[in-house]
């Protein structure tokens, strides 16, 4: 490992770390495909509608983040509500993986760095920005990062068989949300950059250090493009967040 005068820029790719996903949580055959929804009354109505069983525990400072399994046609599919941010998303990431679920979908929002892209549109990133720290700790320093073009297929597969518009996306991942300025915005969206979240970059980054599949969809949410904020009430859109979490179950389940 060099020295760097920026430590953030030091990546050190020894297996194992000090401490190992594997030596807190252990391999419980969890189901192998995963959907991460961060749509917390999607779980919810699941949940009340009795489609989940709690089969883990992930217990951290702040609150506990069950690891649930339901039966779709028969297959287990496992959900679970990542949190939001990079460090704890991509932490939490791992510890899933331990668990023994090795494909993985992610849905979730994103802001809007182009008002012309609608509230409830659907985004399939391919690319982000890496304007986070987290990714940097599993792969080597870099601008970008790609998203597995295998499972990119998988998804695209799915979305045009039910003849679902989508967009293909760069996004622009940051842990600063109250740091997006005029500027900065105008700087992601000159290198392509389309829309604006907290975990694609690292999500992407623990999947190729641990040789998982992974992808993401995305629906399309509030505005910061122009010189002020709106918010476009993006996140009481219940029936686009329900869309977004039941494809993304197909997807696992094709991968």
């Amino acid at each position: 490992m060099n020295h760097s005068e920026y430590p953030l820029l030091e990546f050190d790719p020894t297996i194992p770390a000090i401490i190992e996903p594997s030596q807190i949580v252990g391999d419980i055959s969890a189901p192998e495909g995963c959907v991460f929804c961060f749509f917390g009354e999607v779980i919810n109505d699941l949940l009340q509608d009795g489609r989940l069983k709690k089969i883990a525990s992930h217990r951290w400072e702040d609150l506990d983040r069950p690891l649930y399994e339901m039966d779709v046609e028969g297959k287990r599919v496992g959900v679970f509500q990542p949190g939001v941010g990079a460090p704890l998303a991509a932490a939490l990431m791992e510890e899933v993986i331990a668990r023994g679920c090795r494909k993985i979908i992610a849905c979730g929002g994103a802001g809007v760095l182009d008002r012309e892209i609608s509230v409830g549109n659907i985004l399939v990133p391919t690319a982000a920005v890496r304007d986070e720290g987290t990714s940097f700790h599993y792969l080597p320093p870099g601008r970008e990062i790609g998203a597995d073009q295998e499972v990119v297929d998988v998804i695209e597969q799915v979305l045009r068989q039910k003849g679902i518009e989508y967009s293909q996306v760069k996004t622009w991942t940051t842990d600063a949300p109250y740091r997006e300025t005029s500027e900065k915005i105008k700087l992601r969206k000159a290198e392509g950059c389309l829309v604006v979240e907290m975990e694609t970059a690292a999500f992407f980054a623990v999947a190729k250090f641990r040789g998982v599949p992974f992808g993401q969809i995305l629906y399309a949410g509030d505005d910061i493009s122009g010189t002020s904020w709106d918010m476009r009430d993006w996140h009481n859109r219940l029936e686009v967040r329900k869309k977004v979490f039941w494809l993304s179950v197909e997807i696992c389940m094709n991968l």
